[in-house]
């Protein structure tokens, strides 16, 4: 029994799932398996994959039914102790899974294995996951001791930089299938997990957030997407106030996207939900502002990231 499964959803990623493929192979660590769920693809995606003859390679495929369901396919298929996620347009440094078993051996009871990882936006503009009261660049083994409140710029948990032993997700239970187009399926999870089990946290930067790729499910229309139910959480957040929070600053982005795509009505009931004092000044400035003065200024913060590397989050 290998100790990772290494699951890697795939749909039309052919411009990009060698590179993700040859990320694992270069790995240090090497007892793994990877279960690839072929989620419909119909470009040359399979084709590339065929290419490899590699034993520890799984290949399933199945029609289009979302990345959700691609995912818990892999982990019903997965063989090992614990469950490491790769899109199949991310990619991972040699050191990412000898970072992620060094980090189980520190704190085997974790329910969630995390590293620190790096955003890139295209060539020029690439910057370090900013996680709240944390150096995400210490090269430290941490369990943390807040996940939401250290969550609220960039979230702990990536969906390609961490993992989770199979006997949790047996006990938790996998992705939310009814959350569709990436609009909060991992988010779902890990707030599960952080209710229930301890987060450990390897602040070396071992994976890439690879924001510029073709075909990336969370650029599709907002008006198409089903996004996750925060208010399934609504017994917690009355006695967690992170996590309360942490649901606020979801409830204000989900907020704005709807405004931003024209669902006035949408943008209100999320906006309705959040308690202000969770919000910064900026971010209450951005839900108050009318929608063609919220989209103009998208534009500019792109443009800045893409043209001069220079990050503005209304987050921060």
């Amino acid at each position: 029994m290998p100790f990772f499964s290494i699951i890697v959803p795939l749909y039309n990623k052919e411009n990009s799932i060698a590179n993700t493929l040859e990320s694992i192979f270069n790995q240090t660590y090497t007892d793994y398996e990877i279960v690839i769920i072929n989620d419909g693809s119909t470009d040359h995606s399979e084709e590339i994959v065929n290419q490899y003859t590699d034993k520890r390679i799984q290949f399933f495929s199945t029609k289009n039914n979302g990345v959700s369901k691609a995912r818990n396919l892999g982990i019903e298929k997965a063989n090992g102790k614990l469950v490491a996620f790769l899109d199949a347009d991310d990619y991972w440094y040699p050191n990412h899974l000898e970072i992620v078993f060094r980090l189980y051996e520190k704190f085997p009871d974790a329910g969630l294995f995390s590293t620190s990882y790096e955003k890139r936006f295209n060539a020029k503009s690439t910057f370090l996951a900013n996680f709240k009261n944390i150096d995400a660049n210490s090269n430290t083994f941490m369990i943390v001791n807040d996940f939401f409140e250290s969550s609220i710029i960039d979230s702990i948990a990536w969906t390609s930089a961490c993992a989770v032993p199979k006997n949790t997700l047996n006990n938790i239970g996998v992705f939310d299938t009814s959350i569709t187009h990436g609009a909060g399926e991992d988010t779902d999870l890990w707030i599960r997990i952080a209710l229930k089990y301890k987060v450990a946290l390897a602040t070396y930067v071992t994976a890439t957030y690879n924001l510029d790729a073709n075909n990336r499910i969370s650029n599709t229309d907002t008006l198409k997407r089903n996004f996750q139910d925060l208010n399934k959480f609504q017994k917690e957040e009355k006695t967690n106030l992170s996590l309360k929070k942490y649901l606020d600053q979801n409830r204000y982005s989900i907020s704005l996207q709807y405004k931003s795509a024209g669902d006035p009505k949408t943008a209100k009931k999320y906006k309705e939900e959040i308690d202000y004092k969770n919000l910064n000044t900026k971010q209450k400035i951005l839900l108050a502002a009318p929608k063609f003065l919220y989209n103009f200024l998208k534009i500019i913060r792109r443009k800045l990231i893409l043209n001069a590397s220079i990050k503005l989050s209304a987050f921060e």
